[in-house]
């Protein structure tokens, strides 16, 4: 049997960025085993970045938002954060860490203005997650 790739996806609140790079993973490689977080999680998943990922054909309407706790005691291959916050604020994991990793993102939930606007902040910030996560070579 094949060992999964073991993936955690760090954020603040693991409503949006997070979420949104653990929808394309897991849609890039059916065997990676995908998990998300956050490091003062929401405990929802954003509405808007549910629509803009299902407008690229990937759904992540099923997705939890987990508090990291969840997930301290685990192994992993990887572990990415995607936001500053998460970044600074990354626990000790108990668990064994082979890779971690930062790629930071605007987040789009803090944008203002027009409602065009906002929509087009989450998705510029879904095109560069896509773009960083697809060149993201992982073994």
């Amino acid at each position: 049997m094949e060992n999964k790739i073991k993936v955690l996806i760090l954020c603040t609140g693991n409503s949006c960025r997070s979420q949104m790079a653990h929808g394309f993973l897991q849609s890039f490689d059916r065997n990676l085993d995908v998990h998300s977080a956050g490091t003062k999680a929401s405990g929802y998943i954003n509405e808007k970045a549910i629509a803009v990922m299902k407008e690229v054909g990937v759904d992540i309407s099923n997705h939890t938002s987990d508090p990291v706790e969840k997930y301290l005691y685990e192994e992993w291959d990887y572990v990415i954060t995607v936001c500053g916050g998460a970044n600074e604020e990354c626990p000790v994991f108990t668990g064994k860490v082979k890779n971690r990793l930062h790629i930071g993102f605007d987040d789009p939930s803090h944008a203002t203005g027009s409602d065009e606007f906002i929509w087009s902040e989450f998705r510029r910030v879904r095109d560069e997650i896509w773009k960083e996560f697809a060149n993201l070579k992982m073994c």
